[in-house]
């Protein structure tokens, strides 16, 4: 039919184009949904001088079969033929009205149907010039018709677990065909099917298949119709009913003797609820101070070792029973006292604030012995053992106004093998030094034994493995220059301190 229509209208366009100025004007195209209207435009545009218009005709071209639609002639009046007689009128009321102004024939489309898809050409007879003609190809669509239900309104959740349908969504009669998706969070699988009418339209109809359970009741499953980018959403909620899912509640692993007020608790999730509860003591019968009421075992009086033991519940409803088991145990003392909880977050929170509290002592702490240790070694720079440029005389003791003499080259003195001190020199191998005439160093012998050296600082000094070698710098003329210390020893004016 498409190869037909579209020579139709080359030869048609040749046509229009051979004319000597008289033009038949048409849309290429036109559209329309199935029950809607639609008009058909066709316009004559006259030559100068014009021609006379003898007689209008529409037809149908479907399949290389042209059909009469309506004919329109000055002097006879309009004519529409059956079957459009009741659905084709001409739009303007000079055609309907037998008026002499044909240049304007078109025509309208009511209650438009799918058969009436097809090519229509709109022919001008004229004379002298001839026929004058032009086509308009009419697509005709219809809106799908959607629906989406429930395989049942009660869908039994059985075992063992199997898929099943729960849902189908369908759009019938659609033309062109509709697409269909699934919207939902239920894991499951979706099947397509396709159906083309008589008609001409199409039928796709989706099953949804999930495993009922549990877990799927109360889901939403959406089905989700793309219509020529239209969508059209539907919605259900699945009923699924499924035998009861137990556990007893009460025993939190504390039971202890003497222990009051403690109970057990049958909870069961069902659909529909559960209708009958019964406990049971496995491997024997229920202490005598139970009271059971409903799903709730109450222990009257103090817990004793009696109560102990494994304790079944059975939850019944309309799709079956269903089992739930705890054990208790009953211990002599509690094992999380009364409120031992409240005392750990207290002491927790009081060790906290304890341990920041001896952290910043210590803390403290550590910064003064710092600082002591600090201002200490500054002290002992000041007594004596100075930290000058350069140090005179080692002990520092000397006459007034004098300093000892020096041996007149440099000794190497061995020291013990098991020293690891300071080096001291146990013996010096010459008999070089002052003579203390003047003064009494006898509490200071030991003082006496020490080299007396200078050391500039930064000065580098080369040290056998045993042996400390130094060398002696000539005796400085300081003598006017010391000032005898309360302590025994001499300063210099001129030094330098750190």
């Amino acid at each position: 039919m498409a190869r037909c229509v579209g020579l139709w209208a080359l030869l048609l366009a040749l046509h229009v184009q051979a004319g000597d100025g008289q033009v038949v004007q048409m849309d290429s195209v036109k559209s329309g949904f199935v029950g809607s209207q639609v008009e058909l435009r066709c316009v004559f545009v006259n030559s100068n001088p014009p021609v006379k218009v003898s007689q209008v005709t529409w037809q149908k071209l479907l399949n290389g079969t042209k059909q009469n639609v309506a004919i329109v002639n000055p002097v006879l009046g309009v004519s529409v033929l059956s079957p459009f007689r009741e659905r084709v009128s001409f739009k303007q009321a000079t055609v309907r009205h037998q008026m002499s102004s044909l240049e304007d024939t078109t025509i309208v489309f009511s209650n438009l149907q799918l058969s009436d898809e097809a090519a229509y050409i709109c022919e001008y007879t004229t004379f002298p010039a001839g026929n004058r003609e032009n086509m308009v190809n009419l697509t005709v669509y219809a809106q799908p018709q959607t629906r989406m239900s429930l395989t049942s309104t009660t869908i039994v959740a059985k075992t063992p677990r199997r898929k099943m349908t729960v849902a189908t969504c369908m759009a019938a009669n659609g033309k062109p065909p509709s697409v269909i998706k699934w919207e939902t969070r239920i894991k499951g699988d979706a099947t397509y099917q396709e159906t083309r009418n008589q008609n001409g339209t199409v039928t796709v109809r989706s099953n949804y298949q999930v495993t009922p359970s549990r877990e799927t009741h109360k889901q939403k499953l959406t089905c989700i119709v793309t219509y020529r980018g239209e969508r059209i959403t539907e919605s259900v909620v699945l009923n699924v009913q499924y035998e009861p899912e137990v556990k007893i509640e009460g025993f939190d692993g504390n039971w202890y003797l003497n222990r009051q007020t403690v109970q057990l608790t049958c909870r069961a999730d069902a659909n529909p609820p559960v209708t009958i509860y019964q406990w049971k003591l496995l491997n024997g019968s229920l202490p005598s101070n139970v009271e059971i009421k409903n799903n709730t075992l109450f222990f009257k009086g103090p817990v004793t070792y009696d109560l102990a033991g494994t304790y079944v519940c059975d939850a019944t409803n309309a799709i079956g029973t269903r089992t739930g088991v705890v054990d208790v145990n009953i211990t002599d003392f509690p094992t999380n006292p009364p409120n031992n909880h409240g005392i750990q977050q207290e002491q927790h929170s009081a060790g906290v604030v304890i341990g920041g509290a001896v952290g910043g002592v210590a803390l403290l702490g550590v910064a003064a012995v710092l600082l002591f240790i600090f201002l200490r070694r500054r002290q002992r720079t000041f007594k004596g053992d100075y930290n000058t440029k350069k140090h005179a005389f080692g002990n520092g003791y000397s006459k007034a106004g004098g300093l000892p003499a020096h041996p007149s080259k440099p000794k190497n003195l061995p020291y013990p093998d098991d020293s690891d001190d300071e080096k001291k020199p146990t013996q010096i191998g010459s008999t070089g030094g002052f003579e203390p005439s003047d003064r009494n160093f006898d509490t200071e012998s030991e003082d006496l034994k020490r080299p007396y050296f200078t050391v500039d600082e930064g000065e580098s000094r080369e040290y056998d493995e045993r042996t400390l070698g130094f060398q002696y710098d000539p005796e400085p003329e300081i003598a006017d220059d010391m000032i005898s210390q309360t302590d025994g020893s001499v300063i210099s004016k001129k030094e330098w301190y750190v």
